[in-house]
Formats: C-alpha cells, sequence, structure tokens
C-alpha cells in the first residue's frame, strides 16, 4: 500500500538525517533530546519489523558472527560499564540496516537518502548564512557551559562563510558535512538522471552539494570521491563484458589501485601539500600511534567494544588529546576495531566487509533479467561502499550511525539481490 510505502520512507528520511547529522540534535536540544529521538525511531523500525514479520535471522553469517563477537566482548572488556552501553546501541543501529534491508527497496532508499541530504545541505548553508550575516561571531552548541579559551573543535560555527574558511553546517563539523555533500553528489546525480526529480530542482540540489563540498574543502572527502569515480568507471567497464572480461577488469582495476596507493604512500609529503594538509594527517598520525600501542597490550580480542569511545573511563579519557580536544575515534576503522575486539575482530570484519563488497560489485554490475532497478539505480550501492570504505581508512564513521547502517544495509540487501539473480540464472538455464 502507497500510504504504507510512503511512512516507511519517511521514517528512512528521518533516521538518515539523524545519523548523518547527529550533533544538529544534540547541540540544538541537547543530548536527552538527541535520545528520545533516536529511541522514537528504533521504536518506529521496531514495529516496522514486527508488522512485516522480518525474519531477523536472514542475514549474512559474517553479519551476524561480527554481532556476536561484539556482543561478547562485554565477557573480557576492559571497561564492561561503557561495553554495556556501547554494545546495545550497537546492535540497535545493526537493527535498523537489516530492517530497512528487507522493509524498504533500492529505489525508496535513494528516495529517502535524498530528502535528508536535502534537509541536511540546505539547512547547512541557511545555518552557516545566518552565522556569518546576522550572528556575525561564533556560535557554540547549546545547553553546554564551557571554560575559556574554547577550543575550536568546540563551536558549532566559526562564521568562517565569508573569511574564506571551512564551514561546518549543522553537523557541526567540516568532515561530516563534506561526507554529506559527497552522498547528496551521488544521490542527486543518480536522481537527475532518473529523472526522479525535475529538471530544476535536480541541478539545483547538485549544485548545492558541490558548492558545500567546495566550502568544507575535506581533503579526506576529496580522497573519497575519487574512489568513487574509480568504482564507477570499473562499473561501467564490467557492464560491458561477460563474466571472464569482468575478471580481467577487477584484477587491472587491483593493480592500479594498488599503484596508486604504493605512489601516495611514496609521495605523501608532496600529496598533502596539494590537498593543503600538514605532514602528519592533521595529527591522524599521532592518534594511530597510541592506538596502535594499546592495541598491542592486548592484541588477539582486544580492550572489549564501545564503539565512540567513551570520555569517562580509562584508557579513552587521555588516549588521544590534541591541542586541548580529546578525540574520541581511532580516525581508522580497522584500527578501531582492532583496538576493540583484537586481530579477531578484524578478521570477522574483513570478512564481512569483502563478502558485502563482492555481492555490492555484483549487484551494481549484474540484474535480472525481470528486475525493476534501473542500470543507473543500481550504481547507488556501490558508489556507497567505495564512499564508505574509503572514508574508513581516516574516520572511524564506519562503526557508527550512518556508516553502520548503510554497511548493514549493504551486507544484508545484497545477499537478498544475489538470492535473486542466482534464481533468475537457474530459471533461465530450465528453459
Amino acid at each position: 500500500m502507497s500510504w504504507l510505502r510512503d511512512r516507511r520512507v519517511a521514517l528512512a528520511a528521518v533516521t538518515f538525517f539523524t545519523l548523518l547529522a547527529g550533533d544538529a540534535w544534540r547541540y540544538s536540544i541537547s543530548w536527552y533530546g538527541w535520545g528520545v529521538v533516536v529511541a522514537l525511531i528504533i521504536a518506529g523500525w521496531v514495529a516496522i519489523a514486527i508488522g512485516q514479520r522480518v525474519d531477523l535471522r536472514r542475514i549474512p553469517i559474517a553479519l551476524g558472527v561480527f554481532a556476536g563477537v561484539v556482543t561478547l566482548s562485554i565477557v573480557w572488556s576492559a571497561y564492561p560499564s561503557a561495553s554495556a552501553i556501547g554494545i546495545p546501541l550497537t546492535l540497535a543501529t545493526m537493527l535498523v540496516g537489516v530492517v530497512l534491508a528487507h522493509t524498504v527497496p533500492l529505489d525508496q532508499v535513494l528516495r529517502a537518502l535524498g530528502v535528508a541530504l536535502r534537509w541536511i545541505l540546505g539547512l547547512s548553508l541557511a545555518f552557516e548564512l545566518v552565522v556569518a550575516a546576522v550572528l556575525q561571531r561564533p556560535v557554540l552548541p547549546l545547553w553546554v557551559d564551557y571554560d575559556e579559551p574554547v577550543p575550536r573543535a568546540f563551536y558549532w560555527s566559526r562564521a568562517l562563510l565569508f573569511e574564506g574558511g571551512r564551514i561546518q553546517g549543522i553537523p557541526g563539523n567540516a568532515n561530516l558535512l563534506a561526507f554529506a555533500a559527497l552522498l547528496g553528489v551521488i544521490v542527486f546525480g543518480i536522481q537527475l538522471a532518473e529523472r526522479r526529480v525535475g529538471r530544476a530542482a535536480g541541478w539545483g540540489w547538485l549544485g548545492a552539494a558541490v558548492l558545500t563540498l567546495g566550502l568544507t574543502r575535506s581533503s579526506t572527502v576529496i580522497v573519497c570521491a575519487v574512489g568513487a569515480a574509480a568504482v564507477l568507471v570499473i562499473v561501467l567497464l564490467a557492464r560491458r563484458f561477460s563474466l571472464r572480461g569482468q575478471l580481467v577488469v577487477y584484477g587491472v582495476a587491483t593493480g592500479v589501485v594498488a599503484g596508486i596507493v604504493a605512489a601516495a604512500i611514496a609521495g605523501r609529503e608532496t600529496l598533502l601539500a596539494l590537498l593543503g594538509r600538514s605532514d602528519d594527517l592533521t595529527g591522524r598520525l599521532d592518534i594511530w600511534a597510541a592506538v596502535i600501542e594499546l592495541a598491542q597490550q592486548r592484541p588477539v580480542l582486544g580492550w572489549g567494544w564501545v564503539s565512540y569511545w567513551a570520555p569517562w573511563v580509562e584508557p579513552f579519557d587521555d588516549l588521544a588529546v590534541i591541542r586541548g580536544v580529546a578525540y574520541l575515534q581511532a580516525h581508522n576503522a580497522w584500527l578501531d576495531v582492532w583496538l576493540q575486539l583484537g586481530v579477531v575482530g578484524v578478521v570477522v570484519f574483513g570478512i564481512l566487509v569483502i563478502t558485502t563488497g563482492v555481492r555490492t560489485l555484483a549487484w551494481s554490475v549484474d540484474s535480472p533479467r525481470d528486475s525493476t532497478e534501473t542500470p543507473t539505480l543500481r550504481l547507488l550501492p556501490a558508489l556507497l561502499l567505495a564512499v564508505l570504505l574509503v572514508h574508513s581508512l581516516a574516520e572511524s564513521r564506519l562503526l557508527i550511525e550512518a556508516g553502520m547502517v548503510l554497511l548493514v544495509w549493504l551486507a544484508v540487501a545484497s545477499r537478498g539481490h544475489r538470492t535473486m539473480h542466482r534464481a533468475a540464472v537457474t530459471a533461465a538455464r530450465a528453459r
């Protein structure tokens, strides 16, 4: 029924907005208000799961094993009270991704993402304009009282729109706003190509996303955009060949990527200079060194899952402090998994990512003959996964909020597509 479908899409849009711009809620209505919003969203997805009789066991084995390791880690956690908070939040986040995959088709996920990203980008540009033109001063989050001097990272907006500085928008972080803008370029571009929106609106929002990318100037997201562009080329090339030709394309692409990575490492200083960043990756090298040193103390099973670092417990209270700001992530999802779940967690998580990647690539390249998904629409899964994985090398967002939901959605939805594709191939051979 269309009204029921529209309600699911509306809930998905609110979910994506909250996951991609959570600080918009936390900075405006406090952490308690954000908690109420999140609780209502989770309740909505639980209600859908019950109403649609979603079988939560229909998930990839690797995803189930990873969830199991996350849950069991409380047994050996060095901070069980923090794990008792982080583990349920992670499982709830995974639950949203699973239900989303089972109840909202690809075209409606695209629609929900489009709605959420329009609100995020539109409100961010309006917010920065008001702060710079009307208030003309930096703005701190509401409901907080920081001691002077306040670190720059604590400001919701630094009123830099007219000064050539990086804007932060309603997410309160230039990198997070840039990530949303890049997703906007992908989503709005597909909607425009599919004629799912009017040309004026489509080009207008695509322009807004590109403008936001320029105003945030995030080097990490620039690299993510390059990764997404490379995957786009690979998918379009692979579609032209049979399976054997596709394997050749994938092999050549792997070799090229390995060469580019090696060249980037060798010429790191020159590359960072071109991107306008310091040779220590804006403090990341220090954070990575601290995380590696700590992870080596408990390398097999890790310190226990906590998801986003809990700043009130050791060792996270002073693990990564730069210029008075305590950073609460490893700025690399893989290091974060190693720290929290050890080598066991890295292996399981790696299997989850690899199997999801293989199925997602097949989803975007191949399709059953009776599929209602158009070739342009099927670009979305591969492009989203490319952005998530490249982003995971410099941020740990793959493990929380939007990153985790999208990863789980891709894992479960790609498995469903693979099953459908195999059934179509079998039926075709039977004829």
